[in-house]
């Protein structure tokens, strides 16, 4: 087994639910990162099944989030129920960006704050933490208004750290300047760790501009060292949007995703 890897889904869209968790069983990767869409497609109960069966950890699921639809708090509750009935502990939350025809980011992400509120204890009663996911400032208008870790952290603060932690994705939060005091901040309100590289030019629509490791700019291994050093522990998730990537073969892209783990991610240990 790879230490701590954990191939999220939406670095391989390309393989089914059963074709993504036999490519874990086989190339010796114990965690796996979902999505909804394609675990509905296959079926949340088969996937249950197939992935305990397979003695696969979920890592999380993603995504719970986006508070400016109309249907947010249903479906966010259906989201919670799901993560319980696949056996993880985390759903993911992409909170969402301005409403339809808003220019309002103050009452956006109070907005957030209350939509978490509301379902914090319900996540709670089924055993799963919500976890706040920052992104990039370039997706605050129309995918989530939360844009830097220390807005997650303070967001989370207002809750237990058992019903409402946050997500560290290197893709999101490697230009802040204020970085690795955020992440010493979030401390032990970090749930889950994801990883892939920036690269350029971003592509047009921005949204499938990650990279694989090593490719780009962001250093990942002081990344992870700086999480670790908070005392998490956990499952660091590949998770990466990119079409070149999605074109290739599965087991192709989930080699490359080892290697480039192993080398720019886990301890560097050729120097020893």
């Amino acid at each position: 087994m790879i230490p701590r890897l954990s191939l999220n889904q939406a670095t391989t869209t390309q393989w089914t639910v059963p074709q993504a968790v036999a490519g874990c069983v086989s190339a010796g990767v114990a965690g796996i990162g979902l999505w909804r869409a394609p675990v509905a497609e296959y079926g949340l109960d088969r996937t249950a099944k197939l992935v305990r069966d397979a003695g696969l950890t979920v890592t999380s699921l993603c995504r719970g989030g986006f508070f400016a639809d109309p249907d947010a708090i249903n479906d966010n509750r259906r989201a919670i129920e799901e993560a319980a009935t696949l056996g993880t502990g985390i759903l993911i939350l992409v909170c969402g960006g301005m409403a339809p025809g808003s220019r309002d980011i103050d009452g956006a992400r109070q907005h957030v704050v209350d939509s978490i509120a509301e379902l914090a204890p319900y996540a709670q009663d089924h055993g799963v933490q919500l976890s706040i996911e920052p992104l990039h400032p370039m997706f605050c208008a129309d995918r989530s208004v939360v844009s830097t870790l220390d807005q997650a952290v303070d967001m989370a603060s207002r809750f237990p750290a058992s019903q409402v932690g946050v997500c560290v994705d290197t893709y999101h939060i490697w230009w802040d300047p204020n970085v690795y005091r955020a992440i010493e901040r979030a401390g032990d309100r970090i749930s889950i760790f994801q990883v892939c590289d920036w690269i350029t030019p971003l592509p047009e629509g921005v949204l499938l501009g990650r990279g694989m490791m090593g490719d780009g700019c962001i250093e990942l291994r002081r990344l992870r060292e700086a999480v670790d050093a908070t005392g998490y522990e956990g499952p660091i998730e590949v998770e990466i949007f990119n079409q070149t990537i999605w074109n290739a073969p599965g087991q192709t892209v989930l080699t490359r995703v080892v290697r480039t783990f192993q080398d720019h991610v886990l301890p560097d240990d050729r120097s020893a």
